[in-house]
C-alpha cells in the first residue's frame, strides 16, 4: 500500500490553522483535513443525544453507536454522523464549550486518529489540529506549529462570532492527559500575529521548502 505525504499543522485556537491549511491545499493540490471538525461532529452528536460530555463512559457508549463518515468534497474533508452533516452547528456556542471535554476522552481520540490516518491512503494531505505532528503523523518531516498573541487570537475568535475563552481553551487543550497540545519534535514555529493571510502562506511555504517538501512545479522541473 502506497502512503502519501502529510503536512502537519498544529496550534491553539484561532492561530490561523484552518485558513493556512485550506490555502496550502489549493496551492499544492493537497487534501485539506480539518481534524477539529471531526471532534466537533462527535461533540455535536453527544449533545444531540443528551449525553453529559463530562461523563466519559457515557460518551464512549454513544461513540460506539455512531456511524462516522469521512469523505472528500473537492480538496477538503467532510464529516457526517449517522449520515447527517452538522454544518454550521459545529461552530455553535454549545459545541465550542464542550469540544475540549469530548476531545479529551482517549477512546474518542483513538477512533478519530485512525480515521484521520486513513486519509493518507487517498493522497497527499495537509491536516490541521492539535496533535497532528505529535500523534497522528509523528514521522512526517513536514510540521508547522502555528501561534499568535492571545489578544490577536481572541479578536479573531470574536470576528467569527465565537465567544468562548481562548485562555480557557488553551488550558484545556494543553493540560489534558491524552494527546495534549504541544510543539511536535521537528516542527517549525510560525507566529502569525503580525502576518496577513498572504504573508503567512508565503512564510509557511518557505518553512516547507526548508523541511524538504518538493513542490509540484519543482518536481516537474527535475523530471
Amino acid at each position: 500500500m502506497i502512503l502519501h505525504r502529510a503536512i502537519a499543522i498544529d496550534g491553539p485556537a484561532a492561530s490561523g490553522k484552518s485558513t493556512l491549511a485550506r490555502l496550502l491545499s489549493r496551492r499544492l493540490n493537497l487534501i485539506m483535513v480539518n481534524s477539529g471538525a471531526m471532534y466537533r461532529a462527535v461533540t455535536w452528536k453527544v449533545l444531540q443525544l443528551g449525553v453529559d460530555p463530562a461523563d466519559r463512559l457515557a460518551v464512549v457508549q454513544a461513540l460506539s453507536k455512531m456511524e462516522i463518515g469521512c469523505g472528500i468534497d473537492g480538496f477538503e474533508s467532510t464529516i457526517t454522523i449517522d449520515g447527517i452533516d452538522p454544518g454550521d452547528e459545529l461552530r455553535s456556542e454549545e459545541v465550542n464549550s464542550n469540544v475540549s471535554a469530548v476531545s479529551a476522552v482517549p477512546e474518542v481520540r483513538e477512533c478519530l486518529v485512525s480515521l484521520q490516518r486513513d486519509y493518507l491512503k487517498r493522497g497527499d494531505v495537509v491536516m490541521e489540529g492539535r496533535d497532528i505532528g505529535t500523534v497522528v503523523f509523528p514521522e512526517t518531516p513536514y510540521k508547522i506549529y502555528m501561534d499568535a498573541d492571545p489578544q490577536v487570537r481572541s479578536a479573531r475568535r470574536e470576528e467569527t462570532g465565537e465567544v468562548d475563552s481562548v485562555a480557557a481553551r488553551d488550558k484545556a487543550d494543553s493540560g489534558r492527559a491524552t494527546a495534549p497540545l504541544k510543539i511536535a519534535d521537528g516542527a517549525a514555529v510560525l507566529d502569525t500575529s503580525g502576518h496577513t493571510i498572504e504573508t503567512g502562506v508565503i512564510a509557511a511555504l518557505e518553512i516547507l521548502k526548508k523541511q524538504g517538501f518538493i513542490m509540484a512545479d519543482e518536481a516537474s522541473a527535475e523530471a
